[in-house]
């Protein structure tokens, strides 16, 4: 029976065998299996005199039959067969368990290629249960086909307990033999210039190479079809968002934007005004507005987004800002407030909304909103809710995108009719991540920082070093001796308690090879008892916060650190973004190494705001040359949040960042490798951009377009245009 991509297993296989793949590995068809692809080639092995095997080496061994033999085992029933073969100058035992057919094939004579590890037993050489190929009875001994034998490579494919990878070997070269014919994505000029071969020979070859060659060409083949399916189904939601109408949304001359860009007491830097300027432009598009802005902490992202704020504002559109906390939120309202100014604030009406404010309080804020009264909206995820309406949403700002779901998002522009969507990230995202997870975004970045920053310096703070420990918080008394303020981060409220009672938030980190996953040592409870019996920060004014305080005290604790009512700021990471203390020059970060790169970094810029130098102390007990300390050693080396980026990619893994919250296609990669292919996914994005410019609807990219549906599910494709 000929088969094609989309017949059902259980058509090519049996109903049974397909069963078992689909509990195994959710496959449902051809295409399903073909594309579970092979994750190493083990070698049969070059051919090797027994004279010299190598022992724990995979070998093969052109050898004649000597004797064979049948015994019973004997801690369990069963038999083994042992076959003494002989090259002529030495002999080994092969043995085989539970095979008692092996000993009418093995008969003394026969002569073939024999395959397998060489062991030992009681003290000689063996091959447990080896691969062969004999050869036939009436040839001579052919040097040439066994040569041919052991340079073959044995693809060895994910398994699970039920379907071993020999059977799913066996199953793709079955569902090879019948299949008729593989589609092609890629364009024949396109295929011959980047030097890929054709889809047919591609696929043939990940799973039957006839050497490692052959399967270096055929997978980056394959990765190029990855690569340009999703990046055409990244373009096509570009495409589709153009196609939608919104409302245009001017800035008048005199208007709101001008009249604020007057007050400004600075000039914009050249990034912040290069990124406004595009901003601008998308919002008098009929099509709804869809960037990325990223940006070191402290970079002016939250400047540049007020100023789209106004602009739509200007048309009477109301501009909603959700961001991940309380904490934060009420961050972003004191500081857009002041901001905007005694005269601009009225006008604006800016209004806070979370699920935490007293229920009157909520009430009148929501009544604010849904009378279009407030054309700033900042909250949390209380903005989501079914009683939260809108009069004219007519922008989406969306602050620390990554703690936010796809859906969530989605939920909240649905509150208005095609509205302008701005996506904030102080967590600086390598190129190949942007083109991949968000390539649906335009990306804008700002790299130049204000003027009048006195930068920041970072060291590690190894506690296994005599003193060490001690010496931080001698550091921390002269900063407050100074005048100064610290906030000292841990990664759990209360260590004495167990699993999610102690911490408020997973680690970040992700658990590297060589690691073993450790519960955190400090917490806010435990270095608030510290602190408050030390020596000399015993007497400094502190306060603790983490997450799961309430809304109002959280608020009441940080405004008091803000107008330096507190010297120590004992917290989780509900401080770690958008937290602006200009007076704050000390961060403290203990069990340092619990956290990632780019939670670091982020938690770092909380500090050196102003024009009081930043110090951050790194504290950790990770040994030297362990993965845990090279993430801190990594942040401590550098204060480039771009390179650091790059670095965290590199320990993490591109399995992580690509991650969960990115659901749909774009976490289903299977060869493709954001990190190591990133040139490739950009010729592919080069390539998508050109086919769609030349043909939208794909009807001269037939296979193309087959490829694109059976990769880019209907429920992958409304996750892209959610995001």
């Amino acid at each position: 029976m000929a088969l094609t991509l989309d017949t059902p297993l259980a058509q090519a296989l049996g109903a049974k065998t397909a069963g078992e793949y689909a509990r195994a590995f959710g496959m449902s068809t051809v295409g399903d299996l073909l594309a579970h692809y092979p994750r190493r080639y083990e070698s049969r092995g070059v051919l090797t005199p027994i004279s010299s095997l190598p022992l724990g080496e995979t070998v093969s061994i052109v050898a004649q039959v000597k004797q064979v033999s049948v015994r019973s085992m004997r801690q369990r029933k069963g038999t083994i067969v042992e076959a003494v073969i002989s090259d002529g100058e030495g002999t080994i035992t092969l043995t085989f368990f539970g095979q008692p057919w092996r000993k009418d094939q093995l008969k003394p004579g026969r002569r073939g290629v024999f395959s397998g590890k060489v062991g030992t037993y009681r003290g000689a050489f063996q091959l447990s249960n080896p691969n062969y190929e004999l050869f036939d009875e009436d040839e001579d001994e052919d040097h040439e086909r066994a040569r041919e034998y052991a340079g073959q490579l044995i693809p060895m494919y994910p398994a699970t307990a039920s379907v071993a990878t020999w059977d799913i070997q066996k199953a793709v070269a079955k569902c090879l033999d019948d299949l008729e014919g593989y589609p092609e994505p890629l364009d024949v000029d396109f295929r011959v210039a980047e030097s890929l071969m054709p889809a047919a020979e591609a696929i043939e070859g990940v799973h039957r190479p006839m050497n490692r060659a052959h399967v270096q060409t055929s997978q980056r083949t394959l990765r190029m079809h990855e690569a340009l399916v999703l990046q055409t189904a990244l373009a096509q939601q570009r495409w589709f968002v153009r196609a939608m109408a919104a409302t245009e949304r001017r800035a008048a001359p005199g208007g709101l934007l001008e009249r604020f860009d007057a007050t400004l007491p600075f000039s914009l830097t050249d990034d912040q005004r290069v990124v406004g300027e595009r901003i601008a432009a998308d919002l008098v598009q009929g099509w709804p507005m869809n960037r990325l802005v990223q940006g070191e902490v402290g970079s002016g992202k939250t400047l540049v987004a007020l100023r789209a704020m106004l602009q739509v504002a200007e048309s009477g559109g109301q501009a909603a800002l959700i961001a991940p906390t309380e904490v934060l939120a009420g961050q972003h309202l004191r500081s857009i407030t002041k901001m905007l100014g005694p005269e601009l604030a009225p006008l604006l009406m800016p209004t806070l909304l979370t699920g935490q404010m007293p229920a009157a309080v909520r009430r009148k804020a929501a009544l604010r909103v849904a009378s279009g009264q407030a054309l700033i909206v900042v909250g949390t995820h209380a903005l989501l809710s079914e009683g939260t309406t809108f009069a004219d949403l007519g922008l989406v700002v969306v602050d620390e995108q990554h703690r936010f779901g796809v859906d969530q998002r989605e939920t909240l522009r649905a509150k208005g009719s095609s509205p302008h969507a701005l996506v904030l990230t102080a967590t600086p995202i390598p190129r190949t991540v942007a083109m991949t997870v968000f390539g649906d975004l335009e990306v804008s970045t700002i790299r130049t920082m204000p003027a009048g920053r006195a930068g920041i310096e970072t060291f590690v703070a190894p506690v296994q070093r005599p003193g060490w420990f001690e010496r931080v918080w001698e550091r921390a008394f002269e900063e407050v001796g100074k005048g100064r303020q610290v906030f000292v981060v841990c990664p759990a409220i209360d260590v004495s308690k167990k699993g999610k009672d102690a911490e408020e938030d997973e680690p970040t980190a992700p658990v590297l090879a060589g690691e073993r996953p450790q519960g955190p040592r400090w917490g806010v409870v435990q270095v608030a008892e510290l602190l408050g019996s030390h020596p000399h920060l015993g007497r400094a004014r502190m306060s603790v916060l983490h997450g799961r305080m309430p809304a109002e005290e959280k608020d009441r604790i940080m405004q008091a650190f803000s107008r330096g009512e507190v010297d120590v700021l004992i917290a989780t990471t509900v401080i770690e973004v958008g937290v602006d203390v200009p007076n704050a020059s000390t961060m403290i970060i203990l069990d340092a190494d619990r956290f990632g790169v780019s939670q670091l970094h982020q938690l770092r810029g909380r500090v050196g705001r102003g024009g009081v130098p930043g110090l951050c102390l790194l504290v950790t007990e990770a040994e030297e040359g362990t993965p845990a300390r090279e993430r801190v050693d990594a942040v401590a080396a550098t204060l480039d949040g771009f390179e650091l980026a790059e670095v965290d990619l590199e320990l993490r893994g591109e399995g992580d960042v690509l991650g969960d919250a990115q659901s749909g296609s774009r976490s289903s990669l299977r060869l493709l490798r954001v990190v190591k292919d990133r040139d490739l996914i950009a010729r592919a994005r080069e390539e998508a951009d050109r086919i769609l410019a030349e043909d939208p609807a794909l009807d001269a990219h037939p296979d193309l377009a087959h490829a694109l549906a059976r990769r880019v599910s209907e429920a992958e494709r409304e996750a892209l245009g959610k995001s």
